[in-house]
This record gives structure tokens, C-alpha cells and sequence, in this order.
């Protein structure tokens, strides 16, 4: 019997984590994940398969942690997930940003270099990198110029990504997938789409105790109403299960590459609130307010991905559209804010 390949994921615990490492065990991969050993207590995502998994405790701001897991899981394959992943949130925080998503991504690949140069390492980019972009939509070749303290990390972790792949002495298989918004309801309730789904729960079913909190503490659904900042903000938003295959696609790949993943199609804000309210026939211009103090101090955007490449040369394209993306998020958080 041949032995089961290994995938080890930073930041498995999350959105992206969680849905991966399901994908992965049903594949047969044997799966490791580091995870900070405050966060062991907020398993959630993984909870349930918990006992299929090896987990490793660290930071990707503490790179013995990362040798000391490589060294004693030795994978094939490595995915870089983790990082501070809110745009507006950067902007308290552009030290830990830096130091987190930007170097930490480079402890992964230096520690992976030195343990297991044979391993293929897969580097979450995301399509913040683009800023405000005058080209619509955006391709690999797009100019990147972020916009915010994250998508600056991100750019710093893509680029060192390339450097080490054209390494004349030791190239590294380094894959970048510039990922577009992918929800689902495993999203963090920092992230608009999410807050929309939560607050149209709560407010379908009249739930108002032990509401979820948003970004800055207050609850997302206070005195009747949603607090969300700029409506007109557009994104191409996709289902998170669909973009994790595009993820493993790059890895089985004969050369590392930068690929778009989207899903070629653009909405407004406004557009997902209407449509989440219109789920449990709400007009949700009696539900939502906004306040500037949700819009970040450089805007980004409009975002729209060209995932030509991706199904050129990886056979992918996203499959679930975006109403039905939509109802899967309320028809979820109907069930959990019950």
C-alpha cells in the first residue's frame, strides 16, 4: 500500500482551513495544522474532525514553531493560509499585519526550504493586492498597489513567493493563488457578507439576546437595525468549497504558477443585502443604516476576476452562482442564530 501524502496547513482552523482540510481526508491525505496555542479552545471549524488530524501549536511570527512541525510531520505538500485577514482591521494594527501575514508567510517558506525542499507550497494571495484598479477585470498580470495595511503584507508575501521560485540555485515550488471574496458560513462575522447573513437571521427570527457582536464590539443588529459602510463597494464574490479545489489543483501542477480565482461576475453590497433580505421576504431598506465609520480610509476596489488561466491550464471554474451563494449563508445562519 502506498503511502498517503501529507498536507500540512497554517491557519486550519479557519474558513479556508477547515474546508481544505475536509477536502483533503476525503482525498486519503493525512493532514497536520498549526495552530496558536490560545486559539485550542476555538476549534470550531474543525471540531468535528478533530481527531482526524494532527495539530501543532505555534505562530507564523515564531519560526522555530513552523521547523519544529515540519520537522516532525515532513509533508508533500504545505499550505499557507494564515494571516490577519481584515482589510479594515489592518489599519489598527499595520505592525501585526506586516509581521504576520507578510514575514510569517516567508518563515513558512525559508523553514520549508531548509526541512522539506521537495514539498510544494501553496501561498494564499488575494485580490486586495489590486487596490483600486483601473483594469477590469483583473488578471495575473494585472499591476498590483494595495490599498491597506493587509493587502500590502500580502503583496510582500507574493513577491518573495516568485523570488524564491526563480531561485537559479534552489528554486522552491511556490504557488500563488490570488483568491477573489469567497464566503460561506464558516466566514468570520468581521467580514460584510457574513455580518449581512447573521443580522438578517437575527432579525427573521426576533432574536434579541446574545446577538453576535461586529468588528468594533457593538452587536451586528442594534435597535432594529444593521449597521453596514459602503453599499456601493463592489466584489466578486464566490463559495469558499468551490475555491479550495483550485487551491490543490496548483500543487498537482508540473511548475508553480500565479493564478486569478474568481468567478467573473461583480456585485455591490447593496445587491448582496437586498438579495439576503429578499431570502426570508424582507425589504431590507427598512432593516439597514450606514455609518462611514465601517468604510476603511482607502477604499479598494472595484474587484472582478478573470479566472480565464485558471480554467485554461487547471480545468477549474467556480460553480456556485451568486444568489444561491447567498441563501446558503441566511439558510445557515437561520439555524444557528434560531
Amino acid at each position: 500500500m502506498a503511502n498517503k501524502k501529507r498536507a500540512f496547513i497554517t491557519g486550519i482552523s479557519g474558513q479556508d482551513g477547515s474546508y481544505l482540510t475536509e477536502f483533503l481526508l476525503d482525498k486519503g491525505y493525512e493532514v497536520a495544522g498549526l495552530m496558536r496555542r490560545n486559539a485550542v479552545s476555538e476549534l470550531g471549524n474543525i471540531s468535528k474532525i478533530r481527531e482526524e488530524i494532527k495539530l501543532y501549536y505555534g505562530d507564523l511570527q515564531s519560526p522555530e514553531s513552523i521547523a519544529l512541525a515540519l520537522y516532525d510531520f515532513k509533508p508533500d505538500e504545505i499550505y499557507n493560509l494564515a494571516s490577519m485577514s481584515s482589510p479594515l482591521g489592518s489599519f489598527m494594527d499595520r505592525v501585526g499585519s506586516i509581521m504576520i501575514t507578510g514575514v510569517g508567510a516567508l518563515h513558512v517558506f525559508d523553514r520549508a526550504k531548509q526541512i522539506v525542499p521537495e514539498a510544494k507550497v501553496y501561498q494564499a494571495s488575494t485580490s486586495e493586492m489590486f487596490g483600486a484598479p483601473t483594469q477590469i477585470p483583473q488578471n495575473e498580470q494585472t499591476p498590483l498597489a494595495p490599498a491597506n495595511p493587509y493587502a500590502a503584507a500580502k503583496e510582500y508575501a507574493h513577491r518573495m513567493a516568485i523570488i524564491s521560485r526563480k531561485d537559479s540555485k534552489q528554486p522552491q515550488f511556490i504557488a500563488c493563488g490570488i483568491l477573489f471574496n469567497h464566503e460561506s458560513p464558516r466566514r468570520g462575522l468581521n467580514f460584510v457578507t457574513r455580518k449581512i447573513s447573521a443580522a438578517v437571521a437575527c432579525i427573521k427570527n426576533g432574536k434579541t439576546h446574545e446577538v453576535p457582536l461586529n468588528e468594533i464590539g457593538d452587536p451586528i443588529v442594534k435597535n432594529g437595525k444593521l449597521t453596514l459602510g459602503d453599499l456601493d463597494a463592489k466584489r466578486d464574490w464566490g463559495y469558499a468549497p468551490d475555491y479550495i479545489k483550485a487551491m490543490w489543483l496548483m500543487l498537482q501542477q508540473e511548475r508553480a504558477d500565479d493564478f486569478v480565482i474568481a468567478t467573473g461576475e461583480i456585485h455591490t453590497v447593496r445587491e448582496f443585502v437586498e438579495e439576503a433580505f429578499a431570502v426570508v421576504g424582507l425589504n431590507w431598506k427598512d432593516y439597514v443604516q450606514t455609518n462611514a465609520s465601517f468604510i476603511p480610509p482607502v477604499q479598494t476596489g472595484p474587484l472582478l476576476g478573470d479566472p480565464a488561466k485558471a480554467k485554461k491550464v487547471l480545468n477549474w471554474e467556480a460553480e456556485t452562482k451568486f444568489k444561491e451563494l447567498v441563501k446558503i449563508m441566511v439558510h445557515s445562519d437561520l439555524a444557528k442564530f434560531s
